[in-house]
């Protein structure tokens, strides 16, 4: 069981303690990795549960720029409306190492905020639905309970579509027909 003096919580209760907020932070003995685990755990919807996406925008000189999307739990980012978000021509996904060089923080468990360095966060708007969302405390097995409103203050965050329109989710979700060519008889 995670303690919350670990380096990692304390960071994200600093913050918070910062701008004034002081965080309600539960440990559980479980994993909460996944939004469907961490809504299973805390009793809530899939879509309050925050995902702390991290994506980079790489530059000529090789350096990587980092975005951290804060994404409901039920939603998929869509990488072309990211990019137009965030004027940038090329954005992908961080790989695992990089998203724990950039945020300080190891994926699964990447708080929406407190990161080791100054990072571009955007907010799904679908968060905003919500009386209460549910974050990362810092480590896969804590999270926090917070206001939409107070959660993009604490992180700074812009609030922007950023959702795989729900059609299109649905449509990719659909069974595909595979057709076998072959010589014909």
């Amino acid at each position: 069981m995670t303690d919350l003096s670990h380096p990692a919580i304390q960071r994200v209760i600093e913050v918070a303690a910062r701008k004034g907020v002081a965080l309600d932070i539960r440990v559980f003995a479980s994993s909460t990795y996944t939004a469907e685990e961490a809504a299973k755990t805390v009793d809530a919807e899939v879509g309050q549960i925050v995902k702390s996406l991290v994506f980079v925008a790489p530059r000529p000189e090789g350096r990587l720029v980092p975005i951290i999307c804060l994404v409901s739990g039920r939603n998929q980012v869509d990488l072309p409306l990211l990019a137009a978000v965030a004027g940038e021509v090329s954005i992908r996904q961080a790989t695992v190492r990089q998203a724990r060089e950039l945020t300080g923080f190891s994926v699964g468990g990447i708080p929406p905020f407190g990161h080791g360095r100054d990072v571009r966060i955007l907010m799904d708007q679908d968060l905003c639905q919500y009386q209460w969302v549910w974050a990362s405390a810092g480590k896969d097995s804590t999270v926090f309970r917070v206001p939409p409103r107070t959660l993009q203050m604490l992180a700074n965050a812009v609030v922007t579509p950023l959702a795989v329109a729900p059609w299109m989710q649905a449509q990719a979700a659909e069974p595909r027909l595979q057709f076998e060519t072959g010589s014909g008889a």
